[in-house]
């Protein structure tokens, strides 16, 4: 048997992964499944409470939860071995997920202590692995040690809120998370230039997006069938359809190209920001989509009047949190704000708007937000024609 024949370790130190071709692992897409399960239960949560609040607090749990997942995918992007240990690890993880799932519709109420639990078991395993990766990784540890810290300061936060109840409890959440989403800022600037994977980074955003634009498929399913298939809520469920895949298009085929484009092509150097611009405008940029896929439910729902303006506000506001996320991503990796502007930025404040129609029939509200977004992916297209949209396939 030759040396390529030979089955892998079973156990492989960690090692920075800077091979040329490398795509998401079976065992991240079956991790991300359970961060699906969060977003699904936060968006229930807020469906069942359609008010400023609720909003709030879907926001902020949705952030914790982006956050959960981003640090763990920005660990396995560098130092991933795929041996035992790590699949454990991973599964260990998913597993703590998985609980957070099952009381992120209690966060804030009686299922807290659970919740915090759940999440302070995933610091805890990025922990290990990171001191893992800290020994056996000895040229990156000026930038381990950036996130190790930041993983600990969350872990240390996190446990002294588990006493708490109320206000303070989600001051040392937010402070927690905080400290986290500074780490790789921190490490861009004090790190040791330890590179990502340029390849694989923007592969896993691509998938995370796809699953959260996934929720707006089902809130479009879930609500022609509470419906019972009623003429008009039929109409605005193909309408919505229509929008959701302007979403996608927007993302995959224009604004998001031209992020990963800029990544692929510029990325390299860790110092000059592309990487962090990237990474921090994909959050209002998946917050935007989770709020919008509630909105679509409530339009299919309340067709004919019956909408609420916190349901109105879901579907606008989350479309045009959505586009500003993509703006920022289009913004922050080229370096140059006229790289978003016109497109798409300048029909951000017309999706807006519609927000403040009151007397706008739901279903003709939704005509309306589909239009611009058809005309956004129109105008995107044509950008993309003449040059002034340079974009890679997302």
């Amino acid at each position: 048997m030759t040396t390529e024949e030979r089955p892998a370790p079973l156990i492989r130190p960690p090692r920075l992964r800077t091979e040329k071709e490398r795509g998401a692992s079976r065992l991240e897409l079956f991790f991300d499944l359970a961060y699906v399960l969060v977003v699904d239960q936060l968006a229930r949560s807020f469906a069942g409470n359609l008010s400023l609040g609720g909003a709030s607090v879907f926001a902020a749990l949705l952030v914790v939860t982006w956050w959960s997942w981003v640090t763990t995918t920005l660990y396995a992007n560098r130092f991933d071995t795929n041996d035992v240990i790590y699949r454990l690890a991973k599964l260990g993880a998913a597993g703590a997920v998985i609980g957070m799932a099952a009381s992120a519709q209690a966060a804030t109420g009686s299922e807290g202590t659970q919740f915090a639990l759940c999440y302070l078991a995933t610091r805890v395993i990025l922990l290990l692995l990171y001191a893992r990766a800290w020994r056996h990784v000895p040229d990156a540890r000026h930038t381990i040690a950036v996130y190790l810290t930041g993983a600990a300061a969350a872990t240390v936060l996190w446990t002294a809120s588990l006493p708490l109840q109320g206000l303070p409890r989600y001051v040392l959440w937010g402070a927690g998370i905080l400290v986290e989403a500074l780490a790789p800022l921190v490490a861009t600037r004090l790190g040791d230039n330890t590179p990502l994977h340029l390849d694989h980074l923007p592969e896993r955003f691509a998938l995370f997006v796809i699953l959260v634009l996934g929720e707006s498929v089902r809130s479009i399913a879930v609500g022609v069938h509470e419906q019972h298939w009623v003429a008009n809520s039929v109409i605005s469920a193909v309408v919505a359809f229509a929008a959701v895949a302007t979403l996608w298009w927007i993302y995959f085929d224009l604004g998001g190209a031209a992020g990963k484009k800029e990544l692929v092509e510029d990325g390299d150097d860790q110092e000059n920001g592309v990487a962090d611009a990237y990474l921090y405008g994909h959050l209002p940029l998946i917050v935007g989509l989770a709020i919008a896929a509630v909105g679509i439910e409530q339009f299919i729902v309340h067709p004919a009047g019956a909408l609420d303006d916190s349901g109105r506000w879901a579907l606008h506001g989350g479309v045009a949190l959505f586009l500003a996320g993509v703006a920022v991503v289009m913004w922050g990796t080229s370096g140059d704000w006229h790289a978003a502007w016109p497109w798409p930025t300048a029909v951000i404040p017309l999706i807006a708007a519609l927000g403040f129609a009151e007397s706008l029939e739901p279903i003709l509200s939704v005509i309306a937000v589909t239009v611009l977004l058809v005309a956004t992916v129109l105008a995107g297209m044509w950008q993309k024609h003449r040059g002034a949209l340079r974009a890679a396939e997302a």
